[in-house]
């Protein structure tokens, strides 16, 4: 068995769930915040593929799967929609699409953000697998994203490739990139 041939940048798609966002009545702060940590993160190269959508889970739901099933994502960030209010539903919608679930993102990143703030308990960031695509839940807020990004991206190049997705180099500079031991 031959392993896939990556023809061109990976694609990583950005979801920005947010009812005021989707609507215009609130700047998306979420989605851009992605955008530049991935920038200074991945070394390879890159393209986005971005929806600012509203906390509606059937809507999430069929974003994360054109996003993996259509559009060819290898990564999908999402941010927004991981709290306990009743329209934060982006946690359900991930496990709806998903085919296994990797709770170990989720435990890493309110483990490094309860260090910040003591209300980081009421997050439920998640993270799974669809087909050969990764889909990780962010908070909403940019500082949360970069130290949840940064805290799980060292594994995300390693979960790629196990799941036959594109490859994507970090800069040694800013994220050691996770290696088993042999």
């Amino acid at each position: 068995m031959s392993e896939p041939v990556q023809i061109g940048p990976v694609k990583i798609g950005i979801v920005t769930v947010s009812d005021r966002a989707s609507r215009g009545v609130y700047e998306d702060k979420g989605g851009p915040a992605i955008a530049e940590e991935l920038t200074r993160i991945v070394a390879s190269p890159w393209v986005a593929e971005a929806r600012v959508i509203p906390d509606e889970l059937d809507l999430i739901a069929a974003t994360l799967t054109e996003l993996c099933d259509l559009a060819g994502c290898d990564l999908v960030v999402t941010t927004g929609g991981t709290g306990p209010a009743p329209r934060d539903v982006t946690p359900e919608a991930t496990e709806r699409v998903c085919d296994k679930m990797m709770p170990g993102f989720g435990e890493l990143m309110r483990s490094v953000s309860l260090r910040v703030v003591p209300t980081a308990i009421l997050s439920r960031q998640t993270a799974g697998i669809r087909g050969r695509s990764l889909i990780v839940n962010l908070p909403g807020k940019p500082s949360a994203i970069h130290d949840c990004l940064m805290a799980v991206f060292p594994a995300i190049p390693y979960c790629l490739d196990l799941i036959g997705a594109g490859r994507i180099e970090t800069d040694p500079q800013i994220c050691v990139a996770f290696r088993p031991k042999s």
